[in-house]
């Protein structure tokens, strides 16, 4: 796994790019209301769901939003005064585990990659030293963009895949 000294820098919020679709988007760190957050994930439908998350009923996306904001390091990208895309990183017991998560429209489109740079930057700017996730083995999509940001599978078993790296 690479060190601390090997990792590259990483791009800290605000962050403004172009997607793919020509749509002008802004990276920023959020720690507002849930509000913004329960709306961009309502629209996910059972196919944008992985291991669980986000959950499927409102109250109880609020309920886990609002966790997520007073544990965690998020990042919203914004397309004007909408939130399509979020990504935490949680601190617990010395690494800090990653979410990320690109409303179904927009994604495919090079979001969810600036999300996670920006997202690994901000967690570099908190002081946070180690990122975990699980992903489920057959999200190549998501492993491809895990591993274009250096992490490396650490444990594998029949559906997912834990991956770690270094900040």
């Amino acid at each position: 796994m690479p060190t601390a000294d090997e990792s590259p820098e990483f791009p800290r919020p605000p962050v403004a790019f172009t997607d793919r679709a020509e749509r002008d988007l802004e990276i920023d760190a959020y720690d507002g209301d849930a509000e913004p957050l329960v709306a961009m994930y309502a629209d996910f439908d059972a196919d944008s769901r992985a291991q669980g998350l986000p959950p499927r009923h409102e109250d109880e996306i609020r309920e886990w939003i609002e966790g997520l904001l007073v544990e965690g390091y998020n990042v919203v990208v914004w397309h004007g005064d909408r939130i399509v895309g979020h990504a935490v990183l949680v601190p617990y017991d010395g690494t800090s585990e990653l979410a990320i998560f690109v409303h179904p429209g927009y994604q495919s489109v090079g979001i969810g990659s600036q999300l996670i740079r920006v997202l690994l930057g901000h967690g570099q700017q908190q002081g946070l030293d180690n990122v975990w996730l699980a992903v489920e083995r057959t999200n190549h999509i998501a492993m491809r963009l895990y591993d274009s940001v250096g992490f490396e599978t650490t444990t594998r078993d029949r559906a997912e895949n834990e991956m770690e790296r270094s900040l």
